[in-house]
């Protein structure tokens, strides 16, 4: 199991940033390769799960872990079939916005190909 580590800053604050990660209906909104999100939960908790449809008609199974508001930082698990990732996201305030960063776990290839698409969502999730 590889391990990777993503960090980006934006002007957005903190607070934006938070809601955007944890309302599912604000997914596709800064993530490229997220069209839509189906869940029968509006906001992310523990145990949410759901399907993540991506373009091509890519669909990937999803499971929340772990959220802590007050720190905000939340862990979930995404699955295409045999693939699987572990992620854990970190919204932190900084001096020129937010910080934010992205732990992902999985296949070393499987986290290469991820993290372009990452990268992008990342700054995104980070403009005002």
């Amino acid at each position: 199991m590889a391990e990777l580590t993503l960090r980006a800053v934006g002007r957005a604050h903190p607070d934006t940033v938070w809601f955007r990660y944890t309302s599912f209906r604000q997914w596709p909104a800064w993530s490229p390769q997220i069209v839509r999100v189906e869940t029968r939960d509006e906001r992310i908790g523990p145990g949410a799960r759901g399907t993540i449809r991506s373009f091509l008609g890519v669909r990937a199974a999803f499971l929340v872990e772990s959220v802590d508001d007050e720190r905000r930082t939340w862990t979930w698990r995404v699955r295409l079939g045999p693939l699987r990732m572990r992620l854990t996201h970190e919204v932190r305030p900084h001096r020129d916005g937010t910080e934010t960063r992205l732990g992902m776990q999985g296949l070393a290839p499987v986290l290469a190909a991820y993290a372009p698409l990452a990268r992008l969502a990342l700054r995104r999730l980070l403009t005002p």
